[in-house]
């Protein structure tokens, strides 16, 4: 199966949500979290790297969860409309 390249928006709203993934990780081991999520950590470092630009929806999901972050919360920081309202530092959450 070949699968088709990735769109310059698509890849901006992968960078956009490893940026938030990583921030709302804040302190925490890597390893903590995607345990939490119940993923690897191998695929959370390629996500929150923008190497997997494209999750599974339940992937971003069980990260929302263990991250205490809304879907509709993760929806408005990383769709293409918002890349041209970059959030502030100070708007994106860093939970300890």
């Amino acid at each position: 199966m070949v699968r088709t390249p990735l769109t310059p928006e698509e890849r901006a709203r992968g960078e956009r949500l490893g940026e938030l993934l990583r921030r709302a990780r804040g302190p925490r081991s890597m390893v903590a979290v995607a345990a939490s999520a119940g993923i690897s950590p191998e695929t959370l470092r390629k996500i929150e790297t923008g190497r997997a630009p494209t999750p599974a929806f339940f992937t971003v999901a069980a990260l929302a969860g263990a991250l205490g972050l809304s879907l509709d919360e993760v929806l408005a920081r990383c769709a293409t409309e918002a890349a041209d309202e970059e959030p502030s530092p100070e708007a994106l959450p860093l939970i300890a």
